[in-house]
């Protein structure tokens, strides 16, 4: 057998690992600066808590630290290779423990003391960051008070404040046991090792798993063999075949479906980071009854990406239709569809269902008002009632004079699917779609006979150019007919659109010319059939303004660049507010309700260790409430629109409260 001598790989207990050696962990200058956040903090603890909640025989592997010895004046020194965001988040972790308990357990705090800081000198601190933030990191760590009139704001300082503020004196027991249960692998380099070659092969090697592969080990992992086999065949593997190539769409989806919040897949991960937080924990009894559903709902799942296949013909014919839009109402959709199959919902009401959301989708792919963002709300309005999501699409829905106005000059999307609806002609198949003016006329073009397209003015040009792919100069047309139609001037179609089967192409074979007002007197009638089909549901037309409800507005790590400017205002019930960025509506928010419904924020921070507190525990950025309760301002701006989220839906207000992303803010 031949060894290895220039590593040193020894899987080891993370917390042992940490406090049992005397030497210093150095992070090298050229290391990244620390930038885990509070989300990565949150799973983090959440991962502990779990762990500390099993027998003594189960541990969380939290993956490799990779490290070099090196040499240093007075102490030991491990040079930190790949591991720095770990171990630096685990040590603010056990600081905010350690300054938790000091006062009131000893042994404890001196437990977590021989982590953080060497033995024969408590004021140097056992991991050393890069030279330009290792003041701070001290500082925090050791709770040093900070020069008068100096202020500070790192993530050192925002972690630490998150895990102080979510972990309760009577919780830290429980927490220790939880930490003392991680491990890691730690490999060691001898000084014939290149580093940076093993770094790489670490990082860089092999296919990232996907969501739904992550998704998949999760569920499995703390299962038998047995129990194993049995999930995966009865379950996981129906769930495969029914999604097919969307399975990775249909976990981000169903989770939309199941929270009624939208899902990020921001950064690769964001569709598995909601599915641990959405299933904490599993056990073998739960996950058979989730999983039973999941299965449920992937054969739904199904149905709608081969409509044609659905038992009933009519719902199969709206689920096609609803798929010339995508995927984004699925969520919606698999509620509704799920209810009629269990027999909660009949067949009239689920297709009312889908022709409210096509005429939704329609009308705002009309006015070009987009149609992101929208399914979330609508399915957390379907879990309050059937007349909450008819006035929840109303409100979002353009009106009919919109809509008309709109149709007479942009370009019609969808235009097979809206032609073909009006026309009667399901599907549009067989059928090709047909400009009467073409897009590029030759010189020779007419619209009447007389005048060729090379004398037309060039604003008359420019006119039927500008038209020529609005609702009044496009229809539907049988395939040979259209070969025969094609680039001819409008008195030689004339016959051959009066041949044709679909009445509203077979009228314009009635007529003796085409120009700009023809097609302004068509998108005029066709505009009057468009509303007709796509009704807008009851309820006052609302013109929100592509407001987004606050519970829909993205959660983003950290503060990205225009910030400042994410938003152009809010609309705080009833109220216009001029604030443009999430710290401070944090601010504003918190110290509205302090006045107005104070008992909603205390139940909400009391619940989520805060933002509220009623001593100042530790240095950071904060905002007096009253002589005795201040308002904690350090944290992210992901973890403060949470916060806004959470305490409006503690309130009830959350519905009364939108955002209107700014130019800036959108393009995000």
């Amino acid at each position: 057998m031949v060894s290895a001598t220039n590593v040193d790989a020894t899987a080891v207990n993370t917390i042992g690992w940490l406090s049992a050696a005397d030497w210093t962990i150095v992070v090298p200058v050229y290391q990244r600066q620390y930038r885990w956040d509070i989300g990565a903090c949150e799973q983090l603890l959440a991962d502990i808590r779990a762990v500390a909640d099993l027998d003594d025989g189960h541990m969380h592997f939290i993956g490799s630290i990779l490290s070099s010895a090196g040499g240093g004046t007075d102490t030991a020194e491990l040079v930190l290779i790949d591991g720095q965001q770990r171990t630096t988040t685990l040590m603010l972790l056990v600081a905010a423990l350690h300054h938790t308990v000091r006062e009131s357990d000893p042994a404890l705090a001196d437990e977590l003391a021989r982590v953080l800081v060497h033995s024969d000198d408590p004021t140097l601190t056992k991991l050393r960051p890069h030279h330009a933030w290792a003041s701070v990191f001290e500082r925090v760590v050791l709770d040093l008070a900070l020069p008068a009139g100096e202020s500070r704001d790192s993530r050192f300082d925002d972690n630490y404040a998150f895990f102080r503020s979510q972990i309760s004196l009577d919780e830290a027991p429980h927490i220790w046991r939880g930490l003392q249960k991680l491990e890691h692998v730690a490999i060691t380099l001898g000084t014939g090792a290149n580093a940076q070659q093993i770094f790489e092969s670490l990082n860089s090697t092999g296919e990232p798993l996907r969501d739904h592969e992550l998704i998949h080990n999760y569920v499995l992992m703390g299962l038998g063999h047995v129990e194993q086999r049995g999930i995966e065949s009865e379950y996981w593997r129906v769930i495969e075949q029914n999604t097919g190539e969307s399975i990775a769409d249909f976990w981000r989806q169903y989770l939309v479906m199941k929270t009624g919040r939208e899902v990020s897949i921001v950064g690769g991960r964001g569709v598995y980071d909601a599915f641990r937080h959405e299933f904490p924990r599993l056990d073998y009894s739960e996950l058979i009854r989730y999983a039973q559903e999941w299965r449920a709902l992937s054969r739904v799942y199904r149905t709608m990406l081969v409509p044609e296949d659905a038992p009933d013909p009519e719902v199969g014919r709206h689920l096609g239709y609803l798929n010339t839009f995508g995927t984004t109402m699925y969520p919606l959709v698999m509620l509704a569809y799920r209810d009629f199959e269990l027999g909660a919902l009949d067949r009239n009401d689920l297709i009312a269902t889908l022709e409210m959301v096509q005429a939704l989708l329609v009308r705002r792919s009309v006015v070009g008002t987009g149609t992101e963002r929208l399914v979330a709300r609508l399915c957390r309005a379907r879990g309050d009632s059937a007349d909450a999501l008819v006035s929840a699409i109303s409100r979002i829905t353009p009106s009919d004079e919109r809509v008309a106005a709109a149709l007479k000059y942009v370009d019609l999307p969808h235009p097979r699917y809206v032609l073909g609806r009006i026309a009667g002609v399901d599907g549009a198949g067989g059928m090709d779609l047909e400009h009467i003016v073409p897009l590029a006329p030759s010189d020779a073009w007419t619209g009447d006979g007389m005048r060729e397209w090379a004398a037309y003015s060039e604003d008359e040009q420019n006119s039927h150019r500008a038209l020529a792919n609005t609702i009044g100069n496009l229809t539907l047309l049988e395939e040979d007919l259209a070969l025969r139609a094609f680039d001819r001037s409008f008195p030689e179609k004339r016959a051959l659109y009066a041949r044709s089967a679909v009445a509203t192409t077979a009228a314009i074979g009635t007529l003796d010319s085409w120009s700009t007002a023809a097609i302004a007197a068509r998108s005029a009638q066709l505009a009057g059939r468009f509303v007709e089909i796509w009704q807008r549901p009851g309820g006052p037309a609302i013109d929100d303004d592509g407001l987004t409800p606050i519970l829909d507005a993205i959660r983003r790590r950290g503060w990205p660049p225009g910030w400042q400017r994410e938003w152009s205002y809010v609309e705080y019930c009833g109220e216009h507010w001029e604030v443009y960025d999430v710290k401070h509506l944090f601010n504003r928010i918190f110290k509205r309700l302090w006045a107005d419904s104070r008992e909603a924020v205390v139940a909400y921070s009391r619940g989520r260790g805060g933002p509220v507190y009623t001593a100042q525990s530790w240095n950071g950025q904060w905002d007096r409430l009253d002589d005795e309760h201040s308002l904690y301002m350090g944290w992210d701006s992901s973890y403060m629109l949470s916060a806004v989220q959470g305490v409006l839906a503690e309130a009830g207000l959350a519905p009364e409260v939108f955002v209107k992303y700014s130019y800036i803010g959108n393009a995000m």
